[in-house]
Order: C-alpha cells, then structure tokens, then sequence
C-alpha cells in the first residue's frame, strides 16, 4: 500500500472542499457561480470518498456519489436556464419572492 498517495488525495480533497466552500460563501450573488461552487465541491468529496474507500478496496459508494452529482448538475443546469429566461439574468438579487 502506498500510504503517501493516499493522504496527499485525502488532503487535497479536504482543501477542495474548504477551498469551494469559502468561494460559495463569497461569491452567493451568482446563480452560476453557486453551482460551479457546488460541484466543486462535489468533486472534493469524490477524491474523500475515492480515497478513503480504495484503501478498503471498496468502491461502491465512489459510484453513488457520481450518480447524485450527474442528478444535482442536471437539476441545477436546469434551473439556470429557467432562470435565465424569466428573469434575463442569474443574479439573486433580480429574484423576487413576489414574481412567478
């Protein structure tokens, strides 16, 4: 086993996740910057999972991250186009509560 590779993969997912973490905090205001930061935060817990379960040598659970990350890109993916539009733009701040 080679336990380097496998903590350099399990640090730089944990960094991925932090990383994308503090740009969905900043950068909310966005519709598709808030999707981008999801997914890549997605991809962070797919190099977690991938490293913590290949030094198992299990692998199932790598396989229903990938199909919930396909289904939340399509969903999101969806509903930026609708947004876009309705409203012209995928700003937050256009969106109001009252309008259908």
């Amino acid at each position: 086993m080679n336990f380097s590779f496998f903590f350099s993969v399990f640090f730089v997912g944990i960094f991925t996740v932090l990383i994308s973490m503090f740009v969905f905090v900043f950068q909310r205001f966005h519709y598709l910057m808030s999707l981008l930061c999801l997914e890549m935060m997605i991809l962070g817990l797919f190099l977690l999972v991938l490293s913590v379960y290949s030094f198992k040598n299990e692998g199932f659970l790598v396989f229903v991250l990938l199909t919930f990350a396909a289904c939340e890109a399509a969903v999101g993916l969806g509903l930026l186009i609708s947004l876009i539009r309705s409203h012209g733009s995928d700003f937050f701040r256009l969106i109001s509560v009252y309008e259908c």
